[in-house]
């Protein structure tokens, strides 16, 4: 029994390590910039720097790494007409998982596919009216991210780029905004373990 006990011990140990090497996990924070896409008789305007925060896991393969991620995202900007200005706003949770390779001790490239959900959506226009944005009837939309990454000690950043693979688009008015945006992300990541 007492052999018993020092083995299973030890193999805790031992997988303790293995696991601490294989598998991270933290929080993830940081900005992003994009545009907002509309119909025809409308202009983009500006872009708007929008946020996310959330946590990140990575497990460490002897070639490649993976790494999910879920992040509540806020993001949106605003375009016009001859009439008005409106502004966008676009709350998401953004569920990215990247697929990447590391190169030397810090530099990361990475990419994979990336599912949003519209929680909800805000359009303001120059007059003051406020108008909901109902979320689409379909669940999740995709799109992708691609970029580099770094790792110092326990800190990353990642800079990456999204881009869309489905639409989704909402009405207001006679207005069809896609909150599946274009967007440059930089991220600031930090690993508990």
């Amino acid at each position: 029994m007492k052999n018993l006990v020092i083995a299973i011990l030890f193999s805790g140990l031992i997988l303790g390590e293995v696991k601490g090497q294989v598998f991270t996990v933290g929080p993830k924070f940081g900005v992003s910039q994009g545009d907002v896409h509309v119909t025809d008789g409308f202009r983009g305007e500006d872009s708007k720097m929008g946020y996310h925060l959330g946590a990140f896991a990575r497990i460490n393969l002897p070639i490649i790494f993976l790494q999910p991620e879920v992040l509540y995202t806020n993001t949106g900007g605003s375009f016009s007409n001859n009439s008005f200005n409106y502004d966008v706003s676009f709350d998401r949770l953004d569920v990215p998982l990247m697929i990447g390779v590391k190169l030397g001790g810090v530099l990361r490239l990475q990419a994979g596919p990336v599912a949003s959900y519209l929680i909800n959506g805000d359009i303001v226009a120059n007059n003051g009216t406020r108008q909901k944005i109902i979320p689409p009837k379909e669940e999740f939309t995709y799109g992708y991210q691609a970029g580099v990454g770094v790792d110092i000690g326990n800190f990353l950043m990642d800079l990456k780029y999204e881009g869309a693979l489905s639409n989704s688009v909402n009405t207001f008015p006679q207005v069809q905004t896609d909150q599946r945006q274009n967007q440059l992300i930089v991220s600031l990541g930090f690993k508990l373990f």
